[in-house]
């Protein structure tokens, strides 16, 4: 009986691809578990040529036009903290100090935030689950209005340990982990790390990130280097967000209606 409910409940954990790997021990071969592979689902050429249309252009959606860098140097994106809060593995971010205050370099903000943006719109258009999180009590009316805004969801409180690796087990099988996590805040306090961040790496769900001078950028798999403290700065990051998920979104809506006025043409031929 108890083998039965863990077989159960493991069907329900979000089906992550892998490669076999294969190694000997002692003479004994082993084999991990993604070497079993599960049978992929059918889909028609048309919906199939859909997906794969937005890899064929390096910016399908458009998002460079969205902002550019005089617009992140309005908002503030460039300000960091003091020196001494300074992270060591955001020296490459940084372009200079000032009255001893780190400078961000727009240029690489410019271009880690339009790949974050086109991510993100690969994961709408696909209808990818993406959840916003931010711990910042003075951002959780933003964020949460973004996220219903653009149809998606968002963690504002406080996250308890074992939402995403424990799912199966607090919400039952069959819970779907979301496909892209979008930290718009990647500390819970001054000098601690945001424990999904974490979490995310061990369920192997690819995150973005605003990362200060501060913060820790190893373990996000797509860096924004920016200010997360200014209330223009963070405005805009849920403003561009939202405007590149609905832009997915939209796009994908008027290619199913393309295919559905084609259908008729081709069955009457």
């Amino acid at each position: 009986m108890a083998a039965r409910t863990l077989t159960k409940g493991m069907l329900g954990l979000r089906h992550v691809r892998g490669v076999s790997v294969k190694f000997s021990n002692s003479g004994h071969h082993f084999a991990t578990a993604p070497s079993i592979k599960s049978p992929e689902p059918q889909t028609d050429s048309f919906t199939e040529k859909i997906l794969n249309l937005p890899l064929e252009k390096q910016d399908f959606f458009r998002v460079s036009e969205l902002f550019s860098l005089k617009d992140l140097f309005d908002s503030r994106v460039h300000l960091g903290h003091k020196k001494a809060c300074r992270h060591r593995l955001m020296e490459p971010y940084l372009y200079d100090s000032s009255l001893d205050y780190d400078i961000i370099d727009l240029d690489k903000t410019v271009e880690h935030l339009r790949l974050a943006l086109n991510v993100t719109a690969q994961t709408a258009y696909r209808g990818g689950i993406i959840l916003f999180v931010s711990r910042r009590r003075q951002f959780c009316h933003l964020v949460e209005t973004t996220a219903k805004d653009c149809g998606e969801y968002a963690h504002t409180r406080y996250w308890q340990g074992g939402l995403l690796t424990n799912a199966h087990i607090q919400y039952g099988p069959g819970v779907r982990l979301p496909d892209l996590i979008v930290f718009l805040s990647t500390l819970n306090n001054v000098f601690q790390q945001h424990v999904a961040i974490r979490d995310a790496g061990k369920m192997n769900i690819p995150t973005i990130g605003v990362v200060d001078s501060n913060c820790n950028p190893s373990l996000i798999t797509y860096p924004v280097p920016g200010n997360d403290d200014t209330p223009v700065a963070m405005e805009l990051y849920c403003h561009l967000f939202k405007m590149t998920i609905n832009r997915a979104k939209d796009k994908r809506r008027q290619m199913e209606l393309l295919r559905g006025l084609s259908e008729p043409s081709s069955s009457d031929s």
